[in-house]
């Protein structure tokens, strides 16, 4: 029996994997995360926990200055602090997430950093929408979600996150305490006279108009009294 077919078999067989490993391969290269994030505990209510973000250099003319980081629902910038970054980088707070940058890398080198967050979300997963500039300028946007069962062109790093451990529960931090009422300042007593002078004052004006008030009544009733008496009719005889 010839050996030529079974060697033309295997060839094909060969090279028909090879082909779908190729295809394999195209297919799963476009989908590859760009940035990503991971967790030293990623369990839902996980306290002082370590995120971890790679985000890869694709440009081939200057290397990644900075990057913008925006948080997701359940994680406050306050509630994070810089662990470790590229010499020079600072960590800088913003409106609903935070900046970390300095200067440019080398070309091609990918910008990896790391925070500490107080505690995570009671979530599934946390999406960490991530802004690269470059030295040049330049700027890749790794904002996107899946959407109808299609993965996005730039994707987001998302952090799945397994249930919390038995008995976590939301750390609350201790409210700020409301400032206490001023109560209003008395009014203040004339130049030249203390608060207590002021107040005898007010007692003794106070006294001179009540008996002023008591003189008046007093001749009043008197005026009363003898205008009846002249009245024609009334006087005695």
């Amino acid at each position: 029996m010839s050996t030529f077919p079974l060697r033309a078999a295997t060839r094909r067989t060969a090279f028909a994997a090879t082909a779908a490993l190729a295809a394999v391969l195209a297919v799963a290269g476009p989908a590859a995360a760009h940035a990503e994030v991971n967790a030293s505990d990623p369990r839902a209510l996980a306290q002082n926990v370590t995120l971890t973000f790679t985000s890869e250099a694709e440009s081939d003319t200057a290397g990644i200055a900075k990057l913008q980081i925006v948080l997701p629902e359940g994680i406050t910038p306050d509630a994070v602090s810089l662990k470790e970054a590229p010499a020079g980088w600072k960590l800088t707070p913003s409106q609903g997430g935070y900046t970390v940058g300095g200067k440019a890398l080398a070309t091609g080198t990918d910008a990896v950093h790391s925070i500490t967050v107080k505690q995570l979300p009671d979530a599934k997963s946390l999406v960490f929408k991530t802004i690269e500039t470059y030295g040049d300028g330049k700027v890749d946007r790794w904002i996107e979600l899946p959407s109808g069962g299609e993965e996005p062109e730039n994707p987001a790093p998302v952090l799945a996150l397994k249930p919390a451990a038995p008995g976590a529960t939301a750390s609350s931090a201790a409210p700020t305490p409301s400032p206490t009422p001023t109560p209003p300042k008395a009014a203040a007593a004339p130049s030249g006279k203390t608060a207590e002078t002021a107040e005898k004052d007010d007692a003794a004006d106070n006294g001179v108009a009540i008996a002023v008030v008591a003189a008046v009544a007093v001749i009043a009733a008197g005026f009363t009294v003898w205008w009846f008496r002249r009245r024609p009719g009334t006087d005695s005889a």
